[in-house]
C-alpha cells in the first residue's frame, strides 16, 4: 500500500472574479493508496467565507459522498448543518432535519451516484426527499451541488420506446422545490435546458484543474486528444488552459472518431491527427467502464505516440474497469472526486501507482461563498503570481 498523501494547503480554483491566491487553513489526508494531489503553481482558493456572511445559510451533506462532502464544508469554514439520513428494512429513504431551516438559504451537497451501500436510485431518491423536506420546513431557498449529475447519458431518443431520462431527472428536482442547480461537467450541456426557466443551472468545468496539474508535467510535444466528436470543445478548453500555463504555441490537437455496435461497444476508431513522438493527455467528462478510454490509449500508442495520459472529471469505475486499466497503455489516469472511487483502486498495487485523484472540494466551496455573496460564477482561470 503506498503511504499517504496529504492534499497541499495551496488549492486550485478557477472561477475567481480577479480573486488573489490565499493559503488554505486545512489539510486533508486520505487512507487510501490512491494518490490525492492538487496543483502547486497556479492556485485561486480564495480562502473561508465570511462568518458574518453565513449566519443565514445551512449546508447539509446527502450519503452519497460524504468525504466531498465534508472537505467542502471545512474549505468554506463551516460546518455541515445536522441531519438524520437512514433507511428503512424495506429500502425506504428516511429523512429527518435536525435543525431549523425556517427564513434560511439551505445548500445541499450530493452527487447522484452510487457508493458502496447504495444504487444510484437510492441517492437521487434521497436527493429530491431532502429538498422536499427543506420546502416543507419553509426553507428560503434550497440550491443543490450536484458534482455527478446520475442520468445525464440518457439525453435524447435515439429510437422509439425509451425516455428522455437526464430531462425526466431535471423534472424531478424541478417539480420536488429546488431553485438553482450546480453542477460539474455536464455531459451534455443541453441538459441545463430541461430545467425550467425558473431553475437556474450552472456547469462548471473541471478542466482548467486538470490542465494546471499537467502544465507541472514535463510534457514532451504535447497533444490533447478527444476520445470522440463531442468532446472537442472540452479538449479545446484544456489545450487553451494548458498553453496559457507554459506550453503556448507548443501544444496540439487530436479527436478519435469512434462508431459504436451498441452502447459501450465499439465497432471501429480512427484517429484524427498526428501523435508521433507525442505525449497525449485523452480529456473526457466521464468513464465508466473504461473500454473507450483505454482502447484509445492502444491506438495512441499504436500511431506512434510517447506517453499516455488521461483527465477524466467523473471516473464511475465500474468493473471491468479496474482490469482494463490496470492492463492498459496509460501511463497515469487523473480523475477528481466528484464520485467515491471503488475499494478495487485502493488496494491494487498497480492501479493506485496509474490512478490519481484532484480534489474538487475547494472549487465547490468557492463556488458556495460567491453563491452566497450573490457573485458571478466566471469560468475563466487566472494565472496566480504567487508559487510554492
Amino acid at each position: 500500500s503506498k503511504a499517504t498523501v496529504s492534499v497541499l494547503n495551496w488549492i486550485t480554483f478557477f472561477y475567481t472574479n480577479g480573486g488573489q491566491p490565499a493559503r488554505a487553513s486545512m489539510s486533508f489526508s486520505s487512507s487510501s493508496s490512491v494518490q490525492k494531489v492538487t496543483t502547486r503553481r497556479w492556485h485561486y482558493y480564495s480562502g473561508p467565507a465570511n462568518p458574518n456572511q453565513l449566519k443565514n445559510v445551512r449546508i447539509f451533506a446527502g450519503s452519497a459522498h460524504p468525504d466531498l462532502c465534508k472537505e467542502t464544508a471545512e474549505y468554506l469554514g463551516k460546518d455541515l448543518n445536522k441531519i438524520k439520513l437512514r433507511q428503512f428494512k424495506d429500502g425506504e429513504v428516511s429523512i429527518e432535519l435536525l435543525e431549523d431551516v425556517e427564513g434560511y438559504d439551505c445548500y445541499i451537497v450530493q452527487p447522484v451516484c452510487r457508493n458502496n451501500t447504495s444504487s444510484v436510485n437510492d441517492m437521487l431518491v434521497e436527493l429530491l426527499l431532502m429538498i422536499s423536506c427543506m420546502r416543507r420546513a419553509s426553507a428560503k431557498s434550497v440550491t443543490v451541488l450536484v458534482p455527478y449529475f446520475g442520468y445525464a447519458r440518457q439525453d435524447k431518443k435515439l429510437t422509439t420506446g425509451v425516455p428522455i431520462s437526464a430531462a425526466d431527472v431535471a423534472s424531478m428536482l424541478a417539480t420536488s422545490g429546488v431553485g438553482r442547480v450546480v453542477c460539474i461537467d455536464l455531459h451534455c450541456g443541453q441538459i441545463q435546458g430541461f430545467f425550467p426557466p425558473h431553475v437556474p443551472v450552472d456547469n462548471l468545468s473541471a478542466g482548467p484543474v486538470g490542465a494546471a496539474f499537467f502544465a507541472e508535467k514535463q510534457l514532451k510535444k504535447p497533444v490533447v486528444v478527444s476520445p470522440d466528436a463531442g468532446g472537442v470543445s472540452r479538449a479545446k478548453e484544456f489545450r487553451n488552459t494548458l498553453e496559457q500555463f507554459g506550453y503556448a504555441g507548443k501544444t496540439g490537437l487530436a479527436m478519435i472518431i469512434k462508431q459504436r455496435a451498441a452502447a459501450s461497444v465499439i465497432e471501429r476508431m480512427d484517429l484524427v491527427g498526428d501523435v508521433t513522438g507525442s505525449d497525449c493527455i485523452i480529456v473526457d467528462d466521464m468513464t465508466d467502464t473504461s473500454g473507450t478510454l483505454c482502447e484509445a490509449a492502444r491506438m495512441l500508442v499504436n500511431s506512434g505516440a510517447n506517453r499516455v495520459f488521461a483527465f477524466v472529471t467523473h471516473g464511475l469505475m465500474s468493473p471491468p474497469a479496474g482490469d482494463r486499466i490496470r492492463d492498459s497503455a496509460l501511463e497515469q489516469l487523473v480523475i477528481t472526486n466528484t464520485v467515491p472511487l471503488p475499494a478495487e483502486f485502493n488496494s491494487d498495487e498497480v492501479l493506485s501507482r496509474k490512478v490519481v485523484v484532484l480534489s474538487l472540494a475547494p472549487m465547490l466551496a468557492e463556488t458556495l461563498n460567491r453563491l452566497v455573496n450573490a457573485q458571478p460564477i466566471v469560468p475563466n482561470p487566472v494565472k496566480a503570481a504567487a508559487k510554492l
